[in-house]
Order: structure tokens, then C-alpha cells, then sequence
């Protein structure tokens, strides 16, 4: 058996197959009948065309059927894509058809979206759609129930040998604006990213470990990844869960709940939450503050945070509130894998960067791609070698860019800026770039400009992230009007709406007389933060 996802969740479920796997609302399975739905989805993918290194998109909330089509896709060596529900129409189409998509498992409410852009994708032939109550009108797009495709197909596991070389694609946000798939071998990802198959231990080694550890884990944890499915954090936390044996619980619906989430943690003796950031991690507390004594949350051992570093002030009051848990920010990327963890009580201070534990698969480079002197002080790019992706999909030019090779080491340069203090630990700057990263939504600039410009009393336009104690950064947008035109704000903020996703549109837009740029023509995005900072009075 070699290490791929499929072979291994398999082993996992003929080990332990009553042990209680997945908990989704009102749905409770065990891992014999999690993988038995797993196998009826993956033979009505394979009966309706799917095949080997075929691309199935999953447009879903989080809920019981996300983690079944992930692991459908990867029984029949079909590549699961990740397609993010807050996109509108026009990211929507360039994600499904940059993607190539051969099936798409969609909830239901989505389906005016998807007939909507269905014309502009040929090969995009295989639908199911997840019930949702919306009442959405699905029959014109050809779309098949859920329930019903898997009531329909066999549940024997019959399916043809995997490899580990098979492909896991994850999408995630690109310096354009638009979103790359990054391409990972299961085999890699099981180390770079799903800790090994062995949380808190030593990697596992051989595939035939991962079952034998599940079966004698002395403490199967309970694992809730609050973040969304759509995040490849939070799809990581889920397996990483089944790997070891544990229980996933899931959040079903659009949306983070604070106070179902709270009581979640009670009723099902939550372990492990993963979250993303204060923008997740302050409600829960206010929920918990607010429920008091109605909940338990003795359970919870470990608060972690993957995509946003929690603050200082949210770090104390979850100390208050829950004195005895271990907080983790957890820093890594899509195309790097997990890369360090920082403790509550360890890092940084108000207004310091964050610093991170890592391994000598880590690395920062000077601009002479040189490693930075622990203590020099230098700020260089991060850097990680060993188990990485095979790069983008669609993009052999990015790839290039960012997967290099340093004194005949292939290394991942995603383009966080770091430097290495004395005690070796990575002090992180954030991007490069003028990425702005709100409650763990990386937003870039340069798309929600476009959009802004894209109106007609819009001359020019700077987008940048202010401060912002919830969502660490919110979006805010320096606007020229066109000649004597001075467009309506709000008519500006609903225009943005039909260009991007609603987590990118500006909460602030300030008008102003010029933008400053660079003699380049790039703007000046120091400039624009500052005057943005002062004009939202922050």
C-alpha cells in the first residue's frame, strides 16, 4: 500500500469500522459508513465519465457531503478542486474553467450560478447538487440529487489500484488577483501537510502505521475544523482527524456560528478546534462568556489558529476564559504545507511580528538567495524544501517564480518575508506583496482596483488593508473620480459587489483629488495606507 489519502482512510475504516468518524448536524457516521458513501459517490462519478486525474469541483458549504466528495474524488484518482461559494458569477466562471473541471458537486442554492456559467464550459458535463431547502430551480442545468446519485450506486469498495503519486489540488489566491490550484502529490502532502498521519508524534513511515496507530490510539481526539472546507487548512484538520482515528465534527452551513459552535464544543467534547484568526476566535469567546455555565468546555485541549496569527488581547481572554487550553498559531501556506507553530506565551508582543518554532526544512534567503545569518537582523523570503507541491496548475510561468532550485535543492518561495532571530526561531513579516489578509482571506489589491475602475466616474484607484481589531485588516480604497464627477460611495461599494466576492469589497472608499504613484507608474501603496489609515481615523 502506498501513501495515498484513499488507501490510507480505507485502512483507517477496516480497523475501526463502528468507531464514530464524522458528526454533521443530525448526521452521526461511523467510518464504515462514511466510506460506504464515499464508495456509492465515487461509482456515480466513475458511471457518469469521471475518470483517473479527472478535476471535481466541490461548491459546498461545510457539512458531511464536503468530506465524502473529498474522499470520492480520491477512491477513483479523480482530483478534488476546492471552489470557494462566496465568488460571484465572473470568479466563478474563471475559477471552474482555469480548473477544467469535469463534475462539480454544488449545494443546491448555487445552481442559478452555475447554470449561469455552464455555457462557458464544455467539459463540464457531470453535476450533483446537495439539497438545501432553497428550492433553487436545478432541473434545466441537468443536475442530479445527492441523496439520490448515491441511492442509485453501488457501495463496494472495487475500485483500481491508487499511487501516492496521484494529485490533490488546492486553490488558493494568486499575485494577480485570481486563484491558482496548487498541485500537491499525496505522498508529499501526507507529510507537508497532514502532519504524517501521527498529530503530536514522529511521521509515520509506512503506510501499513497509519491503521495500526488509529487502532491503538489511547486518545482518539475529537477535532472541529470551524474554518471552512473551502480553505485547505480546514480540509487538512478533517483528515488529519481520520488518520488518527479520531471524530470530526462539523459546523454545517454557510456561515460560522459562534454560539452553535460553543455548544458543540460541550456536547461533543470538542479536543482540537481549528479557527482562522480573530475575525472566528473573538466571537466564540463573547459566545462563551455569554453562555456561561449552560456549556462544558473542559474538553478542549488545544485552540489552534491556521491563516490569520490571533492577537495578543484575543489570546488573553481565551486564557481567561479557558485557563487551561494551549493556543497555537500555526503558520504555513497552500504551496509550503504546515511550516511552524507559535505558543500563546512564547511569541510576539503588541506590535512585534510573529515568531515562529520551525525545522531545518526552512529556510530565509538573502537576495543573493543566500540563508540569512541567525541575528543579522536581515529580512529576506521564507523558504521550504523537502515535501513540496508539484506547482500550479495552468501556470508553468508562476511555478518557475516561486518553486526554485538553490545549490541543486528545489525550494518554495511563496513570498513571505522573514528574518531569523538569535535563538533561531523565523520572526514573519507577512507577503511581499500588498496582500491584505482579513480573517484569513487573502485579498489582493490589484483585483478589487480593477473593479473599482471598472466604474465610469472611476479615474484611478489604490486598495490597501488598515487595521482593523475583528478581521486584522479590513479593505479600504483610495478613489479619483473621473473629471468633475464625484460618484456616490455606496453606488461605488454595490458596483464592487457585482465584480468580487463579498469579503474583497471595500468597507471603506475615500475620495480624494489624486492618487500618488511611483515614477514606475505602481502605486504608492505606503502612501495610500497611510492616508486610508488616517481618513478611517484608525
Amino acid at each position: 500500500m502506498e501513501l495515498n489519502i484513499a488507501d490510507l482512510i480505507e485502512s483507517v475504516a477496516d480497523a475501526i469500522p463502528e468507531r464514530e468518524a464524522l458528526v454533521s448536524g443530525k448526521v452521526r457516521l461511523t467510518y464504515a459508513e462514511l466510506d460506504r458513501r464515499a464508495n456509492r459517490l465515487a461509482h456515480y462519478l466513475h458511471e457518469n465519465g469521471v475518470r483517473a486525474g479527472d478535476h471535481v469541483g466541490m461548491y459546498l458549504f461545510n457539512g458531511h457531503e464536503y468530506v465524502e466528495a473529498l474522499l470520492a474524488a480520491f477512491k477513483i484518482r479523480a482530483v478534488p478542486v476546492n471552489v470557494n461559494y462566496r465568488y460571484v458569477e465572473e470568479e466563478l466562471r474563471y475559477l471552474l474553467g482555469d480548473a477544467d473541471l469535469k463534475a462539480l458537486v454544488f449545494h443546491r442554492e448555487f445552481a442559478p450560478t452555475v447554470g449561469a456559467v455552464l455555457g462557458s464550459l464544455p467539459e463540464l458535463r457531470t453535476l450533483v447538487h446537495v439539497e438545501d431547502g432553497s428550492g433553487a430551480e436545478c432541473s434545466g442545468i441537468g443536475s442530479e440529487d445527492y441523496e439520490t446519485a448515491l441511492a442509485g450506486a453501488s457501495d463496494a469498495r472495487d475500485f483500481p489500484p491508487r499511487s501516492g503519486k496521484d494529485i490533490y489540488i488546492i486553490y488558493t489566491g494568486g499575485t494577480t488577483g485570481m486563484p491558482k490550484g496548487v498541485m500537491w502529490r499525496h505522498e508529499d502532502v501526507f507529510y507537508a501537510g497532514l502532519q504524517g498521519g501521527n498529530p503530536g508524534g514522529e511521521p509515520l513511515e509506512r503506510a501499513d502505521q497509519v491503521a495500526e496507530n488509529a487502532k491503538n490510539n489511547p486518545m482518539a481526539l475529537t477535532f472541529f475544523p470551524a474554518a471552512p472546507f473551502i480553505h485547505g487548512a480546514a480540509q487538512w484538520s478533517a483528515l488529519i482527524g481520520l488518520f488518527s482515528g479520531g471524530k470530526i465534527v462539523v459546523l454545517p452551513g454557510r456561515s460560522f456560528v459562534p454560539e452553535e459552535a460553543a455548544r458543540l464544543i460541550s456536547d461533543e467534547k470538542i479536543n482540537t478546534i481549528t479557527l482562522v484568526g480573530d475575525a472566528m476566535a473573538r466571537p466564540l469567546i463573547e459566545a462563551f462568556e455569554k453562555l456561561g455555565d449552560t456549556i462544558d468546555a473542559s474538553s478542549l485541549i488545544v485552540i489552534g489558529s491556521a491563516g490569520a496569527v490571533l492577537s495578543e488581547a484575543v489570546k488573553e481572554k481565551f486564557r481567561e476564559v479557558l485557563d487551561s487550553v494551549m493556543i497555537l498559531d500555526n503558520f504555513g501556506s497552500t504551496e509550503a504545507g504546515h511550516q511552524g507553530t507559535m505558543m500563546a506565551g512564547t511569541g510576539h508582543g503588541t506590535g512585534e511580528a510573529p515568531r515562529f518554532l520551525m525545522n531545518d526544512t526552512n529556510c530565509v534567503f538573502d537576495d543573493d538567495m543566500k540563508p540569512v545569518v541567525a541575528g543579522s537582523g536581515v529580512v529576506g523570503k521564507l523558504a521550504r524544501r523537502g515535501h513540496l507541491p508539484v506547482g500550479y496548475y495552468n501556470d508553468p510561468e508562476k511555478t518557475a517564480r516561486t518553486f526554485v532550485e538553490v545549490d541543486g535543492q528545489r525550494w518554495v518561495i511563496p513570498g513571505d518575508m522573514a528574518t531569523v532571530e538569535e535563538d533561531g526561531t523565523i520572526c514573519v513579516f507577512g507577503r511581499g506583496s500588498v496582500c491584505i489578509n482579513s480573517g484569513g482571506e487573502k485579498i489582493f489589491p490589484e483585483e478589487v482596483e480593477a473593479a473599482l475602475k471598472a466604474h465610469p466616474e472611476v479615474l484611478d484607484a489604490v486598495v490597501v488593508g488598515i487595521p482593523d481589531p475583528r478581521w486584522g485588516q479590513k479593505v479600504s480604497a483610495l478613489v479619483q473620480p473621473r473629471g468633475e464627477s464625484s460618484p456616490d460611495v455606496d453606488a461605488l461599494v454595490e458596483h464592487c459587489r457585482t465584480k468580487v466576492a463579498g469579503y474583497k469589497v471595500p468597507r471603506h472608499v475615500f475620495l480624494i483629488d489624486h492618487i500618488e504613484r511611483h515614477p514606475s507608474g505602481k502605486p504608492d501603496y505606503r502612501w495610500a495606507k497611510e492616508t486610508a489609515t488616517e481618513a478611517a481615523g484608525v
